[in-house]
């Protein structure tokens, strides 16, 4: 099993490019079971969930291929509508099919996700909606079994935003009779991208992006052949290694528009963040202030940046109060940034950071994918040799990243 070992200490100086959002790749692949023909997906990371979501949707019948940054879907048939437990225990956005098959094919088998490392995060909301939409449901032996000759359009109401629920409800809607209206939906950029994707198809949806969609069926969609949008986790992750290693660090390829919370967020502790060119200038600073910080659905702060925030806030000049409202169980990485001299104490969904002059390095274990990059980043500012274990979580969301950060100047080098 593979390892990373970081020597840390080094300023991080030069240019990183961001790839495509996984977040948005894996919906948009789901989304190509609704057409039938050849599709193209474009600025897609070579990432782990980006290759289990290909071996899900070929044991459904698609042919999958993956070269370069592009994936290429052919979607004449669909043989199969069984999401199967195997997958989607290793990924929890297997279940995205369940929306588009029932809308194609009248019918799905899709293994439920149950818990993962972060929370429980059940599909409730998805069913509830589908059933709204005319779906005759029932579960047994850990699969929700959904049919329905065609879907009809309905008034949703989700009592928290889900990502995923709307993404489903979305893929469902397009091919439903009728008009489909999401409230509380989810307002993430890569919501915004599955519906833009699906607009390329030949759907019509309105209001992506705010908490009412509007999706008014039509009778058939045409292949994809779309371009994904940059990642942005990936970018933060980028803004905080700048600052945690006092660095300067010019980032080509994101959207500074998605950035709102985190930028502010992250000039407050004390990092300068500016527009140039095509991309974004960071530099970090010797000293750096604690912040607060809550995570909220976009356009607040993004749960999936919390570990990596905890990370810079280790070594900020005073307290840091970090709440997590979003899921149960991310704190895990807690834990691990004590092994490196951390001084951190939870009290249920909040986490007191007192800053520390300086981490060390120590062998550590990643939990899940962003507790992770909060190690990488933690050890890129300690002192010493770090060791992370179970460097998969890391490979899951994080195309190179290592080999990124060699370019940038760190001392990081892949271990057995």
């Amino acid at each position: 099993m593979e390892k990373l070992l970081i020597e840390g200490g080094v300023r991080l100086n030069g240019e990183v490019t961001i790839g495509g959002a996984k977040n948005a790749v894996l919906p948009i692949m789901a989304a190509s079971i609704l057409s039938s023909g050849e599709n193209i997906i474009s600025n897609v990371p070579r990432l782990k969930d980006i290759i289990t979501m290909g071996a899900l949707l070929r044991r459904l019948g698609v042919d999958f291929q993956i070269e370069a940054d592009k994936v290429f879907l052919s979607t004449h048939t669909i043989n199969s509508v069984e999401a199967p437990y195997d997958l989607v225990k290793t990924m929890r956005a297997s279940v995205l099919v369940l929306g588009p098959l029932l809308a194609r094919m009248g019918k799905a088998k899709v293994s439920l996700p149950g818990g993962c490392a972060i929370g429980a995060r059940p599909i409730n909301l998805h069913l509830m909606g589908l059933e709204k939409m005319g779906a005759d449901i029932t579960l047994s032996e850990g699969y929700a079994i959904a049919k329905a000759e065609r879907l009809k359009g309905a008034d949703i109401y989700f009592d928290i935003p889900t990502v995923t629920g709307t993404e489903n409800i979305m893929m469902a809607g397009v091919l439903a009779d009728g008009v489909t209206i999401i409230e509380n939906a989810a307002r993430e950029p890569e919501v915004v991208d599955l519906a833009n994707a699906l607009i390329s198809m030949g759907a019509d949806i309105e209001g992506a992006g705010t908490g009412t969609i509007r999706i008014k069926g039509v009778n058939n969609l045409k292949p994809l052949n779309y371009s994904i949008i940059p990642d942005r986790i990936e970018t933060g992750t980028f803004l905080v290694a700048a600052g945690i290693s006092c660095g300067e660090i010019k980032i080509k390829g994101c959207n500074f528009s998605h950035l709102d919370s985190m930028v502010l967020k992250l000039r407050e502790a004390g990092l300068s963040i500016n527009q140039e060119g095509d991309g974004l200038m960071v530099k970090g600073n010797d000293r750096l202030n604690p912040v607060n910080v809550k995570t909220m659905p976009y356009p607040g702060f993004p749960t999936d940046m919390q570990a990596q925030f905890m990370a810079l806030m280790c070594i900020a000049d005073g307290v840091s109060l970090i709440t997590e409202s979003i899921f149960e169980n991310r704190f895990m990485h807690v834990a691990e940034l004590r092994r490196m001299g951390a001084q951190i104490e939870v009290e249920g969904a909040t986490a007191t950071v007192r800053g520390v002059p300086s981490l060390t390095g120590a062998p550590v274990m990643a939990t899940d994918l962003r507790a992770s990059a909060s190690l990488v980043l933690a050890g890129l500012s300690a002192k010493g040799k770090t060791l992370i274990d179970r460097v998969y979580h890391l490979d899951r969301g994080y195309e190179r990243i290592d080999e990124k950060l060699k370019l940038l100047g760190a001392r990081v080098r892949r271990v057995s």
